[in-house]
């Protein structure tokens, strides 16, 4: 039987876990610093500090640490606020996260979908917010967001973040990555969980389109991992200025280890799920592909790391699973990232588990902060004014940080023109499918 190779990263996005609503195409949809100390405290040692300590308008019930920390949490207000997961649904991390998958609303967007080829003749989808190339401002600053593994645009955790960005004059874009969002396969290759190359075309292309704006990114859970693989492998080259990463799994042996305890099987079971689908609905695109496929391993795998054992790895040139783990892993490279960083995680997270979160390298490095909250699940966060149904939690905070970033650029006493970066774009080619 014929090989073929997928490039689906899969250890980790629960997202899928809802059955997926569907997703359209042109989509109109109406719907040298000094080392920081953790802010995580008991409540004898929060009572015990004086009035003036500079963690006194730091709620005990959140971690937040960072070589940036002095430099950032100033921006994010609300962290003297406690944490309060909703009850019930936010006192258990699997109900949490299945909640928010199956029950968050989906704001309505109207979508104008741009397809991009990439420099191997593979196609992603970028959608942008219909009519903004003539309501926004050529010198706003562009949000490129990147969703979690088979996310894309109609995602509700996607759509919140893009609604709250818009309504305070931000350029947003959906980067869909190959196959996910309906965004076409043009190739026998899809995406991973370490692969930049994509991120690196989509960014050159967005900046080549806004030369005067300035450029940042979020990612979800394996986005996020993707983006600060990206960040750090920039490092000081980076054209985007700043980002933020929520849900990542960083570690991901350590996330892969944790996805196949317990109840965490479900997840492991719907992802898979997810991956034969996709993987069969392009079957012909990958026939007499030859070489160290394992066809038959992959059309019925009854977990990720059998999907990747099959396709991904050797699509990407690892020797083994464990090989391209280890390999794609963002916790690497977090200690070469050099612009500004926001990691947020919930402490009970199943897929991203908190222990393989790279707190020493985050500490040592004055671009990066980290917020854990102690609940919240995998893309849950049901929590804050809008729960249950609304944004999650981390929404308004993701926002302060970006426009405290952004407010730097205006206020800086260096010239006051935009960061306008030079990009090389022959090899990112629009096209029509």
């Amino acid at each position: 039987m014929s090989r073929l190779p997928v490039g689906y990263a899969a250890s980790l996005d629960s997202i899928t876990l809802r059955l997926r609503l569907p997703i359209f195409p042109l989509v109109s949809f109406s719907t040298t610093k000094p080392k920081s100390t953790p802010l995580h405290f008991t409540s004898s040692s929060v009572a015990a500090m004086p009035q003036n300590s500079d963690h006194s308008h730091r709620h005990r019930s959140l971690e937040v640490i960072g070589g940036g920390r002095e430099s950032f949490v100033g921006a994010l207000k609300d962290l003297e606020r406690p944490y309060g997961a909703f009850p019930v649904i936010g006192w258990n991390r699997h109900v949490e996260t299945i909640f928010a998958a199956w029950f968050r609303s989906l704001p309505e967007v109207r979508y104008r979908r741009e397809c991009v080829r990439m420099e191997d003749d593979g196609v992603v989808a970028l959608d942008w917010v219909a009519g903004d190339d003539l309501r926004v401002p050529a010198d706003a600053p562009t949000l490129i967001l990147l969703p979690g593994l088979t996310g894309g645009s109609g995602d509700t955790y996607v759509r919140h973040m893009l609604i709250r960005a818009r309504n305070r004059g931000w350029r947003v874009v959906v980067f869909n990555s190959r196959g996910c969002g309906d965004s076409p396969v043009t190739t026998p290759r899809f995406y991973s969980a370490g692969y930049t190359g994509d991120l690196c075309q989509v960014v050159k292309h967005v900046s080549s389109r806004y030369p005067q704006s300035n450029l940042y990114a979020i990612g979800w859970s394996i986005g996020a991992n993707i983006l600060v693989r990206y960040l750090g492998q920039e490092s000081y080259d980076c054209p985007l200025s700043g980002g933020v990463s929520l849900c990542n799994p960083f570690n991901l042996p350590i996330a892969d280890e944790d996805f196949r305890k317990g109840f965490n099987n479900v997840y492991d079971n719907a992802l898979s799920s997810s991956l034969r689908k996709i993987f069969k609905k392009h079957i012909p695109l990958f026939e007499d592909i030859g070489g160290d496929y394992n066809i038959t391993l992959a059309a019925y795998a009854k977990t990720v790391r059998e999907f990747d054992e099959g396709l991904t790895r050797v699509s990407f040139g690892f020797k083994s699973a464990d090989d391209y783990y280890f390999n794609a892993s963002s916790s690497v490279l977090i200690k070469d990232v050099r612009v500004p960083l926001l990691c947020i995680q919930a402490a009970n997270d199943p897929i991203a588990p908190a222990r393989g979160i790279p707190r020493q390298d985050i500490e040592d490095n004055p671009r990066c902060m980290l917020v854990v909250t102690p609940k919240g699940g995998h893309l849950g966060w049901v929590a804050g004014s809008e729960a249950p149904f609304g944004a999650p939690w981390t929404d308004p905070f993701v926002m302060d940080f970006l426009e405290h970033l952004q407010s730097s650029f205006k206020t800086s006493p260096s010239p006051s023109e935009p960061k306008v970066v030079s990009v090389s774009t022959e090899d990112v080619h629009p096209v029509e499918v």
